[in-house]
């Protein structure tokens, strides 16, 4: 792969109290389904995103597991019942076992 897998996440700063908040997350990612062959006729080996979660103050409550179908530079959107402030992880698991991460945070009032 070219390039480094870029993750991307879209969160609002502030939310009231028990409002329901839109997260938008992006990750920049070749997504190699392991069935195609290079000009010399080998198989490419598969590299695609198999995990992505989403944790607040360290408790997870978003997961997919992702399958060689999945597009290159998947999109992933969910929703959230923002009852306090913290942190959002986000965490993109490779095959090959590299993790990329993204974090933000979220400020309720």
């Amino acid at each position: 792969m070219s390039n480094k897998p870029t993750p991307r996440v879209r969160v609002p700063a502030t939310a009231k109290k028990d409002e329901v908040i839109e997260i938008k997350t992006l990750i920049s990612h070749e997504m190699e389904s392991g069935q195609r062959k290079s000009a010399d006729g080998q198989t490419i080996a598969r590299k695609i995103i198999n995990t992505f979660t989403a944790s607040f103050n360290g408790k997870t409550f978003f997961e997919a597991k992702w399958h060689p179908a999945i597009s290159a530079n998947p999109y992933q959107s969910f929703f959230y019942k923002a009852s306090e402030s913290g942190e959002f992880t986000f965490a993109w698991k490779d095959d090959d076992g590299s993790t990329y991460e993204s974090k933000a945070k979220l400020s309720v009032g």
